[in-house]
C-alpha cells in the first residue's frame, strides 16, 4: 500500500480535471491527478484501435473550448492546433441535399434553392442565436450566483446577471426567457418553412440529449452548441489535429510542467472523510493519498452515489443528486475506411463534404426517433452527425485512406429485449444490429459505405459509461435543461463547485456551465478553490 500527502488531489484526468490541475499546480499546490484508465483525457481522447488509424472515439469536434483558457495555459506551445472545418450538408432520399455553406452569399443561394422565403428567415434566425450567444458567453467563466445567498460574492454575481439582463431591454429579455425554455422544433417552425432546412439545423438541439425536437429546453441545447468559436468565429467548429486527445495531451503536459503528478490505472474506491471534511482518497488498488483539498471530475451521481458514504452528506442533498437527470441517449461509431466513399449527390470536391453530414430530412422523422428511444429501442431512422476528419487532418489515417466518426442519436442505455430493459441487453449482436441500422441510413448519401469499411468500433451508452465513467454515457454529465443550469447545476445551493463535505469540490461538467469540451467548469472550480485558500490572484490572467 502506498501513502503520500499532497496539497490537492483531483479524481479523473478528463479535460476539466486536467484544467483544474493546471491552475492549482501553477499556484504552487502539490497536486496529484488519479485516473482509472491507463490513459488521460476522459472523453477527449485519441485512440489507435486499428493499426494505422487514430480515432477520436468519444468527443470528436472542437468549438466550445474556451480560448481564454487556451491562451492563459499556452496550450499551442504544447502542440494543440484546432483546424476549422467547412460547413456541412444533409442528404435526401431522392438524391438531393441541403448544403450549409461557410460562404454567406453561397449559403443564401443554397437556402433559396429550397425556399425563397427561408433566405430572410435564416437571417432572422442567425441574429436571434447570435444575440443569445453574446448574452450567455460572459457567464461561462464566471461562477453561477446563488439567488438565496447573501454572501457578497453571490450578490455581486447576481448584480452582474441583473445588469446584463436589464441591458437587453424588456422585450428582448422576454424573448430570451422564452428561448431558453422552448423547444428547438417550435423555434425552427417559427422561422422556416423548408422541412429539410429545419431538420439540418435541429440536430444541434438534440445531440447528446435525452429529449426530442419538440421537448421544452432543446432550443437552449442548440445555443450551447453555437456559443463556441474557432479563431474568433462564433459558432464555428473544427478538428483538433491528431484527434481530441491532443487537447488532453496539451493540458497534461502543461500540468506536469507546473510540477503536477498524474497516476493512471488508479481508479478511486472512496473519498476519505472525517468529521465532515475530506481527508484524501482511497484507490481500488489499495493505495491511499491524503490532501485537504480533493476535487472530483466525475459527474455528481457517480461521485456521491458510488464513492461517498451516504451517511456523510444530508439526506436531502442525496435525494437532489438522485433526481439530477443524466440519461444516456447516444451511441458512437468510429470507422476506418479504405478510401473516400462515393457521394453521388455532391459536386466533386465540394467543400461541405469536409464538414458535418446528416441524412434526417424532417422534424417529424427526428421526433419518431425520440419515440423509439423512449420505448427502449434505438431509432429505426437514426439521426447522426457524420464527419471524415482525415480530409483535413491526414494524421488520422494512412495515406489515401480515411477515418470517419459518426455520433448517433438515439440509443438507449437500458435496451429493451424480451420485455426487459437493461444495459446488459447490449450484446455484440445488438451492437452490430445498431451499426447495420446506421449503415442503412448512411447509404442514403453513400451507397458504397459498407464496401469502404475496414474496421468499425461501435460504442453504446453502456460502453461509454464503462470506459469513460460518464453515467449512462451522457456526454454532458447531465441534461442541459433550464432546471439544471446556472444556480441549479448540479444541485441548488451547491452551484459554487463546493459540496456538503468541506474541502471536496466538483470540477466536471455536472457543474456550471455544463458539458462539452469547454474546460470552463474546471477553470471556474480552480478559481473558487484558490479563492478560498487566498491564492486567487494566481489566476488573474484568466478573465472572469
Amino acid at each position: 500500500m502506498g501513502s503520500s500527502k499532497y496539497d490537492a488531489i483531483i479524481v479523473g484526468a478528463g479535460h476539466n480535471g486536467l484544467t483544474t490541475g493546471c491552475y492549482l499546480a501553477r499556484a504552487g499546490l502539490k497536486t496529484l491527478i488519479v485516473e482509472k484508465n491507463d490513459w488521460i483525457g476522459g472523453a477527449a481522447v485519441s485512440r489507435s484501435l486499428h493499426e494505422g488509424w487514430t480515432y477520436s472515439n468519444c468527443s470528436y469536434v472542437c468549438s466550445l473550448l474556451r480560448r481564454e483558457i487556451v491562451r492563459d495555459l499556452d496550450l499551442p506551445r504544447f502542440g494543440l492546433q484546432v483546424i476549422p472545418y467547412e460547413g456541412g450538408a444533409t442528404f435526401t432520399r431522392d438524391g438531393d441535399y441541403f448544403a450549409y455553406l461557410s460562404d454567406h452569399n453561397a449559403l443564401r443561394r443554397e437556402i433559396g434553392r429550397h425556399s425563397a422565403r427561408d433566405v430572410d428567415a435564416y437571417a432572422r434566425f442567425s441574429q436571434t442565436v447570435i444575440r443569445q450567444c453574446r448574452f450567455i458567453r460572459p457567464f461561462l467563466l464566471r461562477p453561477a450566483p446563488d439567488p438565496a445567498s447573501l454572501h457578497p460574492r453571490d450578490l455581486g454575481e447576481l448584480a452582474f446577471l441583473v445588469k446584463k439582463a436589464h441591458g437587453l431591454g424588456a422585450r428582448e429579455l422576454g424573448e430570451t426567457i422564452r428561448f431558453w425554455t422552448m423547444s428547438i422544433g417550435d423555434f425552427l417552425d417559427e422561422h422556416f418553412e423548408s422541412d429539410l432546412i429545419k431538420a439540418h439545423l435541429a440536430g444541434s438541439g438534440i445531440i447528446g440529449t435525452g429529449l426530442g425536437v419538440y421537448s421544452p429546453g432543446t432550443a437552449y441545447v442548440l445555443l450551447h452548441h453555437y456559443m463556441g468559436d474557432v479563431d474568433g468565429a462564433i459558432g464555428a467548429w473544427g478538428f483538433a489535429r491528431g484527434g481530441m486527445g491532443s487537447i488532453s495531451k496539451a493540458l497534461g503536459l502543461a500540468f506536469e510542467e507546473s510540477g503536477g503528478e498524474i497516476r493512471t490505472g488508479s481508479g478511486i474506491d472512496t473519498f476519505k472523510v472525517k468529521d465532515g471534511r475530506v481527508t484524501g482518497v482511497a484507490l481500488e488498488n489499495g493505495d491511499e493519498f491524503d490532501a485537504p483539498i480533493v476535487a472530483s471530475n466525475m459527474d455528481i451521481k457517480r461521485t456521491f452515489l458510488h464513492h461517498v458514504d451516504r451517511a456523510e452528506v444530508p439526506a436531502d442533498f442525496t435525494r437532489a443528486v438522485e433526481r439530477f437527470k443524466i440519461r444516456g441517449s447516444s451511441a458512437k461509431l468510429n470507422i476506418a475506411l479504405d478510401r473516400m466513399p462515393v457521394i453521388p449527390a455532391a459536386p466533386p470536391g465540394a467543400s461541405f463534404l469536409r464538414g458535418d453530414m446528416h441524412c434526417s430530412t424532417s422534424l417529424a422523422e427526428l421526433e419518431r426517433g425520440y419515440d423509439d428511444w423512449k420505448d427502449g429501442r434505438w431509432s429505426a431512422e437514426p439521426y447522426f452527425d457524420m464527419l471524415i476528419p482525415s480530409q483535413i487532418d491526414p494524421t488520422m489515417a494512412p495515406p489515401g485512406q480515411h477515418m470517419m466518426t459518426v455520433f448517433v442519436q438515439y440509443a438507449p442505455y437500458d435496451l429493451e429485449a424480451g420485455g426487459v430493459r437493461s444495459g446488459e441487453n447490449w450484446t455484440d449482436a445488438a451492437r452490430q444490429a445498431l451499426a447495420n441500422c446506421v449503415y442503412d441510413k448512411m447509404e442514403q448519401a453513400m451507397p458504397d459505405i459498407r464496401q469502404r469499411i475496414v474496421h468499425a468500433e461501435v460504442r453504446t451508452p453502456l460502453d461509454i459509461e464503462r470506459e469513460v465513467g460518464l453515467t449512462e454515457g451522457n456526454i454532458f454529465q447531465g441534461e442541459l435543461t433550464f432546471d439544471q443550469l446556472l444556480f441549479n447545476r448540479p444541485v441548488p445551493g451547491y452551484a459554487g463547485y463546493d459540496t456538503p463535505i468541506s474541502g471536496l469540490y466538483m470540477v466536471g461538467s455536472s457543474s456550471h456551465p455544463g458539458g462539452g469540451v469547454m474546460a470552463a467548469p474546471g477553470a471556474n472550480a480552480a478559481r473558487e478553490i484558490l479563492r478560498r485558500i487566498g491564492k486567487a490572484k494566481s489566476m488573474a490572467g484568466l478573465a472572469s
